[in-house]
This record gives C-alpha cells, sequence and structure tokens, in this order.
C-alpha cells in the first residue's frame, strides 16, 4: 500500500528549477577576461634574505623513463604565496584551515603608484582607503583586497626587488598600520601586495603582520599583474596548497573580470 500510494507522487512530481545566479556570483558569471595575478617559480625568483629559493630537480624524463616527473623544493613565503595566521599568531589558523569561502570574493585593487613613485617607503594609509570609497563605494565585507604599488616591475631581479641600502636594510612599499586597522574594521577577507610583504621593507618589527593576522584574515604576497586589472568589479580567487600546519603555502591567484571593466592585457 505505501509504494501504490508513492507512485503517484513520483509521477507527477517535477524537477526543481535551477535558481538563477545570485547577485554576488554575477561577475563571475559574466566573467570575459581571466588575469593571472601569480608570479611564475623558477629558481630566479626574490624571496626574503632568510627564505628559501624554488629548485626543480628531475627524478625522471622522457628520453630516460618514458615519462617525466620533478620534486621541487621552497620555502612556504617563496613566490606569489599566502601567509595564514599562524605565520605571527601562536593560535592563528595554519593554511588548510582557512575555509574556501574566504578564497574567493570581490576584488579591490588601490593603486599608490603615485606615493610610491617619489618615495620607495611609502605605505597604504587612511587616506588612499577613503579615496577609493569616494570613486567605488564601500569596501565590502570578504572582499580580496589588494595593493597596487608598480613593484611588481621590478620583478625578478632579485636586487632591485629587495632594493637594500648600504647597511643591508630593504626599502620597498608596505601596507601602514592605521590601513591594515581600517580594513580589518571592514572585515575584508585578505589583503595583498605586489612587494615581498605586506609591512614595508624597513621594517623590523612586523606590526601590520601581527595585527591583520590577529583578525584571522590571510594576507597575499608577491602578487603580479595588479594593473591588469579594474580597481573594482573583478572576482578574486586565491588558489593556496592546503598544507597542513602550514603557515603559508604557495597559491595560484586569479582574476575574473567582468567584460563591462575589462582591462586591454595584450600589452
Amino acid at each position: 500500500m505505501r509504494v501504490f500510494l508513492l507512485i503517484p507522487f513520483l509521477v507527477g512530481a517535477k524537477r526543481r528549477p535551477v535558481p538563477p545566479p545570485t547577485p554576488q556570483l554575477q561577475p563571475v558569471v559574466q566573467a570575459a577576461q581571466v588575469v593571472d595575478l601569480t608570479h611564475p617559480l623558477t629558481s630566479s625568483v626574490p624571496h626574503f634574505p632568510e627564505g628559501v629559493p624554488f629548485s626543480l630537480t628531475a627524478l625522471a624524463t622522457m628520453e630516460a623513463n618514458a615519462y617525466a616527473a620533478n620534486s621541487f623544493t621552497m620555502g612556504e613565503h617563496t613566490g606569489t604565496h599566502v601567509d595564514a595566521p599562524s605565520h605571527f599568531i601562536a593560535s592563528g589558523a595554519s593554511v588548510e584551515s582557512l575555509s574556501p569561502g574566504v578564497l574567493i570574493g570581490p576584488l579591490v585593487v588601490i593603486d599608490i603608484r603615485e606615493k610610491v613613485a617619489e618615495d620607495p617607503d611609502a605605505m597604504l594609509g587612511l587616506s588612499d582607503i577613503t579615496a577609493w570609497e569616494q570613486a567605488h563605494g564601500i569596501i565590502p565585507a570578504g572582499a580580496i583586497a589588494m595593493v597596487l604599488t608598480g613593484w611588481g616591475e621590478r620583478w625578478p631581479d632579485t636586487a632591485n626587488y629587495q632594493n637594500k641600502d648600504d647597511a643591508g636594510t630593504m626599502h620597498f612599499p608596505g601596507v601602514g598600520l592605521e590601513a591594515s586597522q581600517s580594513l580589518v574594521t571592514r572585515k575584508v577577507a585578505c589583503v595583498g601586495i605586489d612587494t615581498l610583504s605586506t609591512d614595508g621593507g624597513s621594517s623590523t618589527g612586523f606590526h601590520q603582520h601581527k595585527h591583520f593576522l590577529a583578525s584571522g584574515a590571510y594576507q597575499v604576497e608577491n602578487v603580479a599583474n595588479l594593473d591588469k586589472v579594474p580597481a573594482a568589479g573583478a572576482v578574486g580567487i586565491v588558489a593556496v596548497l592546503p598544507v597542513v600546519d602550514g603557515s603559508g603555502a604557495p597559491a595560484r591567484v586569479l582574476a575574473l573580470v567582468p567584460s563591462t571593466s575589462a582591462i586591454d592585457v595584450s600589452e
């Protein structure tokens, strides 16, 4: 009797329609262009003086083994990479614990190239955030906020990228502490930059790292091609390797740029 009663229900059942994309997904659905914000990994990539460079070793070759395979070594914080909260916070989440939901979000690009052209130690400040918001609206919660300093043009020249003075102190731009605090207040998922560190090159205390990572958010360093995406309107994807207990890991960082705001990347 139960089976008989269920038959009309099953026969008459209709497939539920697929709901239309939510407004948050519209930029992804309509994306006409994918911009790679990642530097390729080679043995010549710049890294922090205390860091571990990238090295590739052949394990098998087509000529000798009829297939190719390699091993590689590198530091967690070499190349385009993520800083997890545990990088500076003892109780912070390690990189595999980052929720997938925070690895994709509205891409915000704040351009401070004019400041950096005058001073290599220039920092993202509150006024830069205010100017961006006056032009594009409030930075949304969950945003992947990137700082375009123009420093990426120096890649992969290590000496030019580290920019050490005669005393060995590095000089490159970063994120000011007040600006970092402001981004935390806006509940961004991430802050990124096209330099070796979100703290400026001359920093010794890494106060921005400690403050920002303590909020539970993460960072991305050595980002590429930020000049190829718009200030607002794109979607960012941070495809980081889920290394268990890692304080960071390499990442493939991508921007999905809707056709209405695409920048010519043919140059």
